[in-house]
């Protein structure tokens, strides 16, 4: 495996808090599959932070930042049985990297974590 890049993302909660007042900024940034989970979350705030700060370490990853047609909800994470979050890579995706990196087999490695105030995801993307 050879790590092509990594992503780290710390975003103040309050901020996010703020944002989601906004329906319009729910629906730019999380999947739908992201807004049903949450409505099950007891911390929607936490949730939708952890969330943001991941999305934010990913595009940082690639080196692209969110342009080269990458959206905030092309990206959508979800938990493995034991909890551990894992990205959904999309076939959007896999072309980006495709196109980009010029390999077709690949991984995404996501830490996320918490506290009162802050929200941060580090990102490893390796190459198989």
């Amino acid at each position: 495996m050879q790590i092509l890049g990594i992503g780290v993302d710390i975003v103040e909660k309050n901020r996010i808090k703020k944002s989601l007042t906004n329906k319009l900024f729910i629906k730019r940034i999380f999947t739908d599959s992201e807004i049903l989970l949450a409505k099950n979350k007891k911390d929607k705030i936490s949730f939708y932070s952890n969330r943001f700060a991941a999305k934010e370490a990913f595009s940082k990853s690639i080196g692209t930042g969110f342009r080269e047609n990458l959206n905030f909800s092309d990206l959508s994470i979800k938990n493995d049985k034991l909890g551990k979050p894992i990205f959904v890579i999309t076939d959007k995706i896999k072309r980006l990297i495709k196109k980009k990196f010029k390999i077709t087999k690949f991984d995404f490695l996501l830490s996320i974590s918490d506290e009162k105030k802050y929200s941060i995801a580090y990102v490893i993307f390796q190459k198989k």
